[in-house]
């Protein structure tokens, strides 16, 4: 299980890289969505798993390895210097950070699935679209969208972290006691 679980994750980095590189944005009103944010904001989730099978030392292994897996995928997907660099940057960041928290929270498994999560959601939208997508960085959106294209990042990453917790917490219950999982 512990295997199958570290592949989902590090096929969930690539895919999020290859779905949002071919795919056109999503538009929301007035919100812009890549189609790879549908699948980001799984790859909480999958670390979180991740996390629980191998513990946080090995975590920040598998984090260096999705670094370097999503660095190359989006630069052979053909994504400018800067998109690659906001890449990296991101992935460090909110990956990190998401380990973080979830590794300090003493609540239930599914609890704190959802607030680590969210807040690496947060931090993973607010810092690619700013470095990577902003006229700071490739010039893909004008500043004036790029409020929007966060925005819209975040509630798609706190729907699929808040629908993962659900999942945990509600469907999980067979597979943590075949496994001995503790806390979901």
């Amino acid at each position: 299980m512990k295997y199958l679980v570290i592949v989902c994750y590090l096929v969930a980095i690539v895919s999020a890289n290859v779905v949002t590189a071919s795919t056109t944005p999503f538009q929301f009103g007035v919100f812009i969505v890549p189609a790879g944010t549908f699948i980001i904001g799984a790859t909480f989730i999958l670390r979180d798993f991740v996390q629980k099978f191998i513990g946080k030392k090995n975590t920040y292994y598998m984090i260096a390895v999705a670094t370097i897996l999503s660095a190359l995928t989006s630069f052979v997907l053909g994504d400018t210097l800067w998109i690659v660099f906001a890449s990296i940057l991101t992935f460090l960041v909110s990956e990190t950070t998401d380990t973080e928290i979830y590794s300090r929270l003493r609540l239930p498994f599914a609890w704190r699935v959802a607030y680590s999560g969210i807040v690496g959601g947060f931090l993973d939208s607010i810092i690619f679209v700013v470095i990577g997508l902003s006229p700071l960085g490739a010039n893909f959106i004008p500043w004036n969208a790029v409020i929007y294209a966060i925005i819209g990042q975040i509630i798609v990453k706190t729907i699929v972290q808040l629908l993962g917790a659900i999942f945990v917490k509600f469907s999980m219950n067979k597979v943590t006691k075949k496994f001995h999982l503790t806390d979901v």
